[in-house]
């Protein structure tokens, strides 16, 4: 009897064992296939309002309004791009130079914060890191009146270096939150023997925490500079004719009587050339970033 129940015991182990073995090799096709169609489809609908943009780019006014966006041109031409550029091209050197020192300024400030945050104690200095991470979430809209008034009686309004000092400030929370657990992972004993060799503290930020962190800092740099270089809020209140960035100035193609969709949308393309260009060039360095604070989080 105990003979037949192990026997039946064993028969469907064995069933069960080649249904396992049957069962991948029909369902992971079948599964792949379902996959790789999904993945066709949503690919397709995010893809779908570029592709229209593109092609909306290239076509005349005329022909914007007697076509659908998608469908591509009858006649290519570049009058969008080169009417865009006409009104782009002061407002595209104002916002690169916004960006860049912008982001130099906040990525310096922030990396001293999260140096001094990291590695050199003091009293309060949690409570210092905590009110900072809570400024990273107050809405701009909250002070943009006391900060206009600031900024007028400085004498920086429709000021590009108004612009840059604002953004330079303003970044430094998120710079020094997402720096400081990268300067954390410096070893202290790299730090003890700087100062046990006569160093400073500013000699040791120069020459041991920096050159250990050169991927940390290119990735908040390039954070900066995406932020920087899409904002509009600031911008549109403290910046006037003289200090207009491509954003503004891009809002201003939309015109108030007629829309020149052609236009707008090469303008659009255009603004977006130079982060594409900047994520191309700073990607490996960017992932290589990502990985690293992976794996500090584990």
């Amino acid at each position: 009897m105990q003979h037949h129940v192990n026997s039946i015991e064993r028969s469907k182990d064995g069933q069960q064992a080649q249904a396992l073995r049957i069962r991948p090799r029909w369902r992971m096709p079948v599964l792949k296939t379902v996959y790789y169609l999904l993945m066709v489809v949503f690919l397709v609908f995010y893809m779908l309002p570029f592709w229209g943009t593109v092609m909306t780019s290239f076509k005349t006014n005329s022909e914007v309004m007697t076509s659908t966006p998608i469908t591509p041109p009858s006649r290519w031409t570049l009058e969008g791009y080169a009417s865009a550029m006409e009104k782009l091209g002061l407002p595209l050197m104002t916002s690169l130079l916004i960006t860049l020192f912008g982001a130099a300024g906040s990525v310096f400030l922030g990396s001293v914060c999260a140096y001094a945050l990291s590695k050199w104690r003091f009293k309060l200095n949690n409570v210092f890191f905590i009110a900072l991470v809570a400024a990273t979430y107050l809405p701009f809209q909250a002070i943009l009146i006391p900060l206009l008034q600031n900024i007028n009686a400085l004498d920086l309004y429709d000021n590009v270096w108004g612009l840059v000092m604002v953004h330079s400030i303003f970044g430094m929370p998120m710079c020094t939150v997402m720096m400081r657990g990268y300067y954390a992972d410096v070893p202290d004993a790299l730090i003890k023997q700087a100062m046990i060799d006569g160093n400073g503290m500013w000699r040791i930020y120069r020459k041991v925490v920096l050159p250990n962190t050169k991927i940390a800092t290119i990735t908040v740099f390039v954070f900066q500079c995406t932020s920087i270089w899409n904002e509009m809020l600031f911008a549109l209140v403290l910046g006037g004719y003289d200090s207009k960035p491509a954003t503004i100035a891009l809002n201003e193609l939309a015109g108030t009587m007629a829309a020149e969709f052609n236009v707008q949308m090469a303008g659009s393309l255009i603004l977006a050339l130079p982060v594409l260009v900047l994520y191309i060039f700073m990607g490996k360095y960017l992932i290589s970033g990502q990985m690293s604070g992976a794996v500090t989080a584990s």
